[in-house]
């Protein structure tokens, strides 16, 4: 069973990459960036180093899930995994607070989902 808790981690993980990559260096992009935080290409040319500054941190999340993925002692990693899905967990709330409501079902979700399949699955 400890397959299903590892593949939503590493679910989590890749929407974390694709949160780098979409903030670091596709922000300003019409179709990517713009497109998907609904901005003005003068709005995310002021916010870009914020933007990149903030993808990467999703970077961090993403190495820590990872981490607790390849960690050869399975306990430790379990325990790795459950406090980067708590990160992801808590960033996802106070985005959905203060940024947009999406964001809960893009992060937290994933997260809370993957973290209970760690907990109850292995």
């Amino acid at each position: 069973m400890a397959i299903i808790s590892n593949t939503l981690t590493l679910l989590v993980a890749i929407i974390h990459i694709y949160i780098l990559v979409l903030e670091s260096f596709l922000w300003t992009h019409p179709a990517y960036g713009r497109k998907s935080f609904r901005m003005t290409a003068e709005f995310a040319a002021q916010t870009k180093s914020l933007a990149a500054n903030q993808g990467l941190y999703n970077g961090f999340l993403a190495a820590g899930l990872i981490w607790g993925l390849l960690h050869p002692v399975s306990e430790f990693g379990s325990q790795i995994k459950l406090f980067f899905l708590g990160c992801v967990f808590v960033a996802g709330v106070f985005g959905g607070l203060t940024v947009n409501k999406r964001i809960v079902m893009v992060q937290c979700v994933p997260a809370a989902l993957a973290g209970l399949a760690v907990v109850y699955l292995g």
